[in-house]
Parts: C-alpha cells; sequence; structure tokens
C-alpha cells in the first residue's frame, strides 16, 4: 500500500473512498505515513445503518445452517489468508509479526464457535406443562447491531463480535480504529467472498464524529465495545438511556502476584512475555507484579537479564520480540508515565525512554521499562499506562496481596503464581476479578466461554463472546400454546396454574 493509498468503508457490498474528512494512518516502526483513512460523519453512518437495516429482514429469517454455511466458508478464508492479515496488523499496529499470526488465530476460533449456530440457538420445549399447554423458548435477533473496535487487536476484537452477531441473525455495522483500519476491509471482502449478501455487514471509518452517529442513531439496537475505561463509560451511559443494549469493554491494571514458594523462573518468563509482549498495548498485559515475603529480590535477579535479552525492533523482523507503539503521541504518553513514576519516588532500574533502533530510528519505540517500590499512591500504579512498563509492588503476605488488587478500581484479568493447591484455590474464590490465572499469566477465555472483566473494566450485563456472546446478540421469547379441542368452556378468571 502506497502512501497514496486511501483506507475506505464498506457499505452495502462496495468500498468506497470518499470521506468527510482524512486522517493519517501510520507505520509505527518507521514513523511515516503509509495512507489516508477516509473519517466517516453523519451521513456515511446513516448510509451504513440503512444498508443493515434494508438486509436484516431477509438475512434473519435465513436458517441458522445457512448463516453457519457462510461463516464456515468465512472461516475457510481466513484460513487462506492468515499471513495477509497478520501483515496488515504489523505494518499499522507494530506488534511483532508472530504475535499478530496468534491474534489472527485467536479470532478465527470465535468464527469456529460461531459456526456451530443451529446447535447454539437450540432451546428448551416443555410438552404439556399442563391443561393441554406446551411452553417453550426461542431466541430472535436485535436488528442493526453496532461495534466500535481498539487498534491494539483490529482483526481479534472485530471477530469477537461479527461472527456472533451474524450467527444469529443480526445485521452489523463496524466503526474499526482509525489508527490501523486496513484489516477491516480485508475481513469485509473475506464475508463477501464467502457469500454473505450485500448490506449485512458494513464498515465505516472515523473518529468520535462516527462514534457518536452510531450512538444516536435510532436504528442501531445494540452496540459493543472494547476500548480504555472512560470511552466505555461514556458509550454505556449514552448508549442506554437512547434504549440501545451496550456491551463496553474497558480498561485494566492487571497484577501478577508472584508468591515466595513460586517457581521463578516460569514468573519472570511469564512476566516478560506478559508485562512487554505487544509492547505492553494488551488489555490483558500484566503491568504489576505483586511481590509476596521476600521474593521481590530473587524476582528482579531473574527479570533483569530477560530484559537485557529481548530483541526490541520491526515487527516485521522474524526475531523480533517486541515491536513499536501504535503513535508518536502515544510514545510520548508512556514516556510521560516513566517521568512521572520517578517523581513520585519510584525506583527505576531499567529506563526504556530515549530508544533507538539500528534501521527505524524514527520509529515509536519505548523499550522494556521496570520499577521497583511502587506504591498504591503513585499514579503509575492507578492508571493503565498501555505501555512496556512493569512495575512491582512488595506485600508482606497473600491476604495483602488480595487486599491490594481487590481495592483498585479494576477489575479485569488477574495471575497468581504458586505451587500450593490451597493458595491457588483461595485466590480464585476471593480475588474480586473478572478472569482469573492460576500460573497462567494472560487468563484470555476460549471461544467457547466468554470475555471480561469487573469493576470499571465492564458496562453492561454480557461478557464478549462464548454464550455470554449469544445472548446478548438474541432477545429471549416465551411461547406458550394450545389447541382448541383442549381449552375448556367458558372464561376463567383465576390465576392459571399448572394442573
Amino acid at each position: 500500500m502506497s502512501q497514496a493509498s486511501i483506507v475506505g468503508h464498506f457499505i452495502n457490498g462496495q468500498v468506497r473512498e470518499e470521506g468527510e474528512r482524512f486522517g493519517e494512518v501510520f507505520n509505527p516502526a518507521l514513523g511515516m505515513a503509509r495512507a489516508r483513512v477516509a473519517l466517516a460523519g453523519r451521513q456515511t453512518v446513516d448510509e451504513a445503518v440503512a444498508a443493515a437495516k434494508a438486509a436484516f429482514p431477509a438475512w434473519s429469517e435465513q436458517s441458522a445452517l445457512r448463516r453457519s454455511r457462510i461463516l464456515f466458508r468465512f472461516k475457510e478464508l481466513l484460513d487462506q489468508q492468515h499471513k495477509a492479515l497478520a501483515e496488515a496488523i504489523t505494518l499499522e499496529h507494530g506488534k511483532v509479526l508472530s504475535d499478530a499470526m496468534g491474534e489472527v488465530t485467536r479470532g478465527i476460533e470465535i468464527v469456529e464457535f460461531a459456526c456451530g449456530a443451529p446447535h447454539l440457538l437450540k432451546t428448551a420445549f416443555t410438552d404439556n406443562i399442563g391443561g393441554g399447554i406446551d411452553n417453550w423458548n426461542m431466541r430472535q435477533p436485535l436488528g442493526v447491531c453496532a461495534g466500535i473496535t481498539p487498534f491494539n487487536f483490529p482483526v481479534m476484537v472485530p471477530l469477537w463480535m461479527i461472527p456472533m452477531a451474524l450467527a444469529t441473525g443480526n445485521t452489523f455495522v463496524l466503526k474499526p480504529s482509525e489508527r490501523d483500519p486496513s484489516a477491516s476491509l480485508l475481513i469485509a471482502d473475506l464475508l463477501r467472498q464467502a457469500g454473505l449478501p450485500d448490506g449485512v455487514f458494513n464498515v465505516v471509518q472515523g473518529d468520535k464524529e462516527a462514534v457518536d452517529a452510531l450512538l444516536q442513531h435510532p436504528d442501531v439496537e445494540a452496540l459493543s465495545f472494547v476500548g480504555s475505561t472512560p470511552i466505555a463509560e461514556y458509550i454505556h451511559q449514552e448508549g442506554t438511556r437512547r434504549g440501545k443494549r451496550v456491551q463496553a469493554l474497558g480498561g485494566a491494571k492487571n497484577h501478577m502476584v508472584v508468591m515466595p514458594d513460586a517457581d521463578l523462573d516460569q514468573a519472570a518468563d511469564a512476566l516478560i512475555g506478559a508485562g512487554y509482549g505487544s509492547a505492553g498495548e494488551r488489555c490483558m498485559a500484566i503491568s504489576i507484579a505483586v511481590a509476596v515475603g521476600d521474593v521481590g529480590d530473587r524476582l528482579i535477579e531473574k527479570l533483569l537479564p530477560r530484559i537485557d535479552a529481548l530483541r526490541i525492533r520491526n515487527g516485521m523482523e522474524a526475531d523480533a520480540d517486541m515491536g513499536p507503539l501504535v503513535t508518536a503521541q502515544h510514545k510520548a504518553r508512556v514516556e510521560g508515565y516513566i517521568a512521572k513514576g520517578v517523581e513520585e519516588g519510584a525506583r527505576l532500574l531499567v529506563d526504556g525512554r530515549d530508544l533507538k533502533v539500528p534501521g527505524a530510528e524514527n520509529g515509536f519505540f519505548v523499550g522494556a521499562t521496570l520499577f521497583d517500590g511502587v506504591s498504591p499512591d503513585m499514579i503509575i500504579y492507578k492508571d493503565e499506562i498501555f505501555g512496556p512498563v512493569l512495575g512491582i509492588v512488595r506485600v508482606p503476605d497473600f491476604a495483602a496481596a488480595v487486599a491490594l488488587i481487590n481495592a483498585h478500581e479494576y477489575g479485569n484479568g488477574v495471575s497468581c503464581f504458586t505451587r500450593d493447591g490451597g493458595i491457588a484455590r483461595a485466590f480464585a474464590r476471593s480475588i474480586q476479578v473478572g478472569m482469573v490465572g492460576i500460573n497462567v499469566p494472560i487468563p484470555v477465555p476460549m471461544a467457547w466461554h466468554s470475555f471480561g472483566g469487573w469493576k470499571r473494566s465492564l458496562f453492561g450485563d454480557h461478557h464478549a463472546y462464548g454464550e455470554e456472546g449469544l445472548r446478548f446478540y438474541t432477545r429471549y421469547k416465551s411461547v406458550m400454546q394450545r389447541w382448541p379441542e383442549s381449552i375448556a368452556k367458558g372464561p376463567e378468571f383465576s390465576m392459571p396454574t399448572a394442573k
């Protein structure tokens, strides 16, 4: 893709490159613009929603089996274009290619789950509850659904939403991040090739103007969002007050508790991968290591040589461990947090600022950064930094570790490394966090489970994908039926009861 290329919208089966405004899309490893992205205004959003609304009656009346067959073909095409999708991610987000390949795989797993729509949409039937009446339930689609997705997972997070919405008979409008938008058009083209009817899936590129247009549109029935907590809260408030069903996943400050009995080599490896993988730009990244008892110094001894060995470079290079941050603005923000940590009195053991990568000197790189002596009153402890910054908090015992984590406003993901089964059981039961790992640093649920946090990490009643996703994208209906031959003569004035 050349710098003059335009990343456009996909509406009613056609790519459209016109835009009310345009933004720049960067290659973050090189620090250079590689394309322009059309930014939708209200008129473009209206056209996309109108296309989805027009397509809904026919699509929703398709059998679940026919819808799932299209998803099967879509899954096969995703497999064929796996590397092309990963390369699009790396070129515009910056994460290393192996990580991008893994992102695509996790997205494909949701498509595989959604292909089971005929089974997933089966419901319950009760024969003869009394008086010749049968009772059953069904789940029916909502209508036009919208998804607003973040820059850090431009393929996986859209695939948390799209297959579940389509499998259940809804039509969909995607508003991807304007920072790395190209993958959204690749997804749209693969759905078209799979046989999805025009208008069932649409893409509008854009920024807050497009988001507000979707929130305010009367024909959008439900909206899914993944991103920062302030925006998640805003979207939940604005959407629900307009009567929309909203699922808004917000930010995180994920802890990993390291008990004195833990295998410290395993714990250190886990912290390096979970803290610095994808340059820390993951909502499930570990940003705080909670060192229990006397484990802190020994843990640092394990971490320092591993940090020194990290290969930080252009993510397209095969042996890269960590790439750049997504934009120059985000790089400056992360470096500002590092400066704030020093100002607040945390001990800076490894400073990732001012990193220059040979051959990519203009890239948006911040090196792996490590703080010790972090305390709960510090900004670097409270805020989600979303960069390669790992802080160590020292606590005297297990109870203090649990209390520390439970006091934080976020409750997305957490991990505990220990050999003690009793500690593991107590941790899983007492911790106030939605996704818990025991000797697993990034406990992202598989496709047939569901993803989501607690507290200010999730706004709404449903987690993403899995059975929770099925519930989010459908309405429950109960049906009671009997036939004239079984109906008693004369009116009944008492409350109906089973007989």
